[in-house]
């Protein structure tokens, strides 16, 4: 009885650790439009999306849903701002495949912060898996006070050991195949694959900021707006 109580507390306590580690997550990706030239025009200034947040399994699909239900709006470009710390790597490869389909145009950037870059725009980052979304746009856009950084991708996966006391978070890293996928999808939508390799030799621990002739050299994007 004891042994079988101190079992249900074990799985009580790392039942509110899972709760708490879910807390601290960034935010899904939410899209919300932001109307640029605002004192400088009068009339239909134009309006562009700005994407923020995690990259989850949901944001392929609410992101097509959010441009069908503002595309009649009159003023809305074909114009992404994206800012993300990074998310799920499938999920961001059908983010890509959507803003592409589209024939949208991808910056990173944000509609407000510390450092501005022009206008109504302000510096973003693009980390991780938030690449392959960016990689869908027809015309891709870096700013110099922005960042795009890559790193090894990995995957967590939990399970339950009694003999390590509950659950256990263990990485794990590709073994090749979601590599050579994403360098089909790279080639694809007009970027050096080279840029996988480099992905790959760096350390899942830490992210590799891409310098501008690194962004050239692997045709990811044009500094100028």
């Amino acid at each position: 009885m004891r042994h079988a109580t101190a079992i249900l507390r074990l799985l009580a306590l790392a039942f509110l650790l899972v709760l708490g580690a879910a807390s601290v997550r960034a935010e899904a990706m939410s899209f919300q439009m932001v109307t640029l030239g605002v004192g400088h025009c009068r009339a239909n200034c134009p309006q562009v999306i700005a994407a923020s947040g995690e990259i989850d399994e949901g944001s392929a699909d609410n992101f097509l849903r959010f441009v069908y239900d503002h595309v009649h709006s009159g003023a809305m470009h074909g114009v992404v701002l994206l800012d993300s710390p990074g998310g799920h790597v499938v999920a961001a490869m059908e983010l890509g495949q959507t803003i592409r389909k589209l024939g949208m145009a991808v910056i990173v950037a944000r509609p407000g912060a510390e450092s501005s870059l022009t206008g109504d725009l302000f510096s973003g980052k693009c980390y991780s898996a938030c690449v392959y979304a960016l990689m869908g746009g027809r015309k891709r856009v870096i700013p110099p006070q922005s960042k795009v950084g890559v790193h090894r991708m990995f995957n967590y996966a939990t399970n339950f050991s009694l003999a390590d006391g509950g659950f256990v978070r263990e990485r794990y890293l590709d073994d090749g195949d979601m590599r050579n996928k994403l360098a089909r999808y790279t080639t694809a939508m007009g970027v050096s694959s080279g840029l996988i390799t480099l992905a790959e030799h760096t350390s899942p621990d830490i992210i590799h900021v891409l310098t501008p002739a690194e962004i050239a050299r692997w045709r990811l994007g044009s500094s100028k707006l």
